[in-house]
């Protein structure tokens, strides 16, 4: 006996001796699918997307408002002061070192007397 016969046997078994035609097709087809997407697409947006959009937007704007002497930490880990602001760029001193970044490499700037704190490694 096959396993595909044997389950065909089974679900004979298992099915309602009463019923002998094919159940109705279920009311509204596809629009009771799209709802609960576009819920749940609304709670990604609301949840996730915004508030990384707004993050994005306030760092953008920290970044225009740098300035010659400001302590930076860049992406990389990296942590310097701004000598030169150019237009794509920042001249950046650290340890003694010179070096160009990005403007897009900046992720914090630190305040005037500022601690370095790092989260603690688990």
């Amino acid at each position: 006996m096959s396993f595909t016969l044997f389950l065909a046997q089974a679900a004979e078994a298992a099915a309602p001796a009463t019923q002998s035609a094919a159940a109705p097709a279920p009311v509204g087809g596809g629009m009771g699918m799209l709802v609960p997407m576009i819920l749940i697409f609304a709670l990604f947006y609301f949840m996730m997307i915004r508030p990384q959009q707004r993050k994005e937007k306030e760092r953008l704007k920290m970044i225009r408002e740098i300035r010659s002497g400001t302590r930076v930490i860049l992406s990389s880990g990296i942590i310097g002061t701004i000598i030169e602001c150019k237009d794509s760029t920042f001249l950046i001193e650290t340890a003694g070192t010179r070096m160009e970044v990005l403007r897009n490499a900046v992720q914090q700037a630190l305040a005037e007397g500022e601690k370095i704190s790092e989260p603690p490694v688990k």
